[in-house]
């Protein structure tokens, strides 16, 4: 039975996540106005830079993303009556609560004093503390090539690209550990390219003005979808890295992929301004200037909701509808269409609706949970459902009647042969929302309510008749 001291890395190896980003993104959620000072803490070096950051940030380690292959192979050394060590270039105020938070380690070696425990300084402090060849590592990184190269034996949790080549090529890797691959399948579920469905409103200018035949406005339409995409996707992804601490205490949300671990923080910080550079190059290059303005108010209103008006009573909500409305404003910016007031009424009351329904379906949830207090990032209380439902069914039911003026407006009966027909909109529209609500009342509705409306039969049923209603009415 061997003696020799397991040491154990922490950031990508125990931990499915990175602490410095992870601090570094808690202290911009609360202080986005602050950027200035990490990188004043960073001139005076990265240790300096970490232990402001650790004093910074609220990191709640009971909730981490641990790597359970990693802990069993703790604990099986554990029972072999080995010394675990927990060396990491994180700062020793984090590495000291995981360790007692998880109560496997016997010391802790980590960043502190001005010195930046990474790579040939871990290296030279692990032998001088154990000698060379006098201890087993595991790590997955570049910075952990040369503490391998001096180790006993060499464990390999999920390498990064080109990391086990090396250190098989050092010739003492006792196993690799592959435990969080990035799939296709986890990136498509951070995209949430299924949300992309909400983009399709950018066509209903082109369907009011009945252009939506125009090969050349369909073809600016479908490339005005695209480039909304791409930069919703990339808001998506940027939400979720804010979003860290609260999701990881979801009951659901915990198990997104940069929550969960098994997207690393560093792909995503990565992709998020790729995705936004691409999407603003198209639109600047391609579409109409006003398209572009429109797309940069969508992504300055979404970055505000997510660093402060989520957090906002009332405020949230509305912030919400306009980020719906917004869509439809950039598809009449895209196609140089003028917009109309009862577009724009019409949008605001039905998609303030939807997001009532939001987050009544998220109190809802709590409340059946034995939970009284404030929901975590948000402005409500459980025992604000009565009333969340009461506006949200009257902002639904104003939808309607923003419907049913609008039949009567001069620029309507000029529109359309049969404008009375649209009266038949109004009952297909009023069952909706009423059910859509019902169901909400009943706890069944568990996802996004557009979303929602696409997955669900009856919904897809009345958008069909609610179709058919205006075509016959052209």
């Amino acid at each position: 039975m061997t003696t020799a001291p397991f040491v154990i890395d922490l950031d990508g190896t125990l931990l499915r996540s990175d602490l410095l980003l992870e601090t570094g993104l808690c202290f911009f959620r609360r202080q986005p106005l602050h950027l200035h000072k990490p990188l004043g803490w960073l001139g005076k070096g990265r240790a300096m830079l970490k232990e402001k950051l650790a004093q910074a940030a609220q990191i709640e380690v009971g909730s981490l993303p641990y790597d359970s292959q990693v802990i069993a192979l703790i604990e099986a050394a554990r029972r072999n009556g080995r010394t675990v060590v927990l060396a990491t270039a994180s700062h020793q105020s984090l590495a000291e609560r995981i360790a007692g938070h998880l109560q496997l380690f016997d010391r802790v070696l980590a960043t502190s004093a001005g010195h930046n425990l990474s790579a040939r300084r871990k290296r030279d402090v692990l032998v001088e503390q154990y000698g060379e060849g006098g201890f087993d590592y595991v790590g997955n990184s570049r910075d952990d090539i040369p503490v391998w190269a001096v180790a006993r034996k060499a464990y390999v949790v999920n390498p990064e690209r080109g990391v086990e080549h090396r250190a098989r090529a050092l010739g003492n890797v006792e196993q690799v550990i592959r435990s969080t691959p990035s799939t296709l399948k986890e990136w498509r579920s951070a995209l949430r390219l299924h949300q992309w469905l909400k983009n399709l409103l950018i066509f209903v200018p082109l369907l009011a003005a009945h252009r939506l035949t125009d090969p050349a406005l369909l073809g600016q339409a479908i490339l005005a979808f695209l480039l909304f995409g791409l930069c919703a996707s990339s808001v998506y992804l940027l939400n979720d890295l804010l979003d860290l601490p609260d999701d990881r205490l979801h009951h659901t949300k915990r198990h997104r992929p940069f929550a969960s671990g098994r997207l690393s923080l560093r792909s995503g910080l990565l992709a998020c301004p790729l995705l936004l550079a691409a999407a603003f190059a198209g639109a600047l290059w391609l579409l109409p200037w006003t398209f572009a303005l429109s797309l940069a108010a969508y992504y300055a209103l979404t970055l505000a909701y997510s660093l402060a008006l989520k957090r906002c009573m009332a405020v949230d909500i509305i912030a919400l509808a306009l980020l719906y409305t917004l869509r439809i404003i950039a598809g009449a910016a895209a196609f140089g269409l003028p917009l109309t007031f009862w577009i724009l009424a019409f949008s605001m009351f039905i998609f303030l609706s939807l997001a009532l329904v939001k987050r009544y379906a998220e109190l809802r949830e709590a409340r059946s949970r034995g939970r009284t207090e404030k929901t975590r990032g948000r402005g409500y209380y459980p025992d604000d459902l009565p009333m969340i439902a009461s506006l949200g069914a009257a902002s639904g039911y104003l939808a309607v009647m923003v419907l049913a003026l609008y039949i009567h407006d001069q620029a309507t009966v000029s529109l359309y042969r049969y404008p009375q027909a649209i009266w038949l909109a109004c009952p297909l529209l009023l069952f909706w929302i009423s059910r859509v609500w019902m169901l909400a009342h009943r706890g069944q509705m568990n996802e996004d309510p557009v979303v929602f409306a696409v997955r669900d039969r009856i919904s897809l049923l009345v958008g069909v008749l609610f179709g058919l209603v205006f075509w016959g009415a052209a």
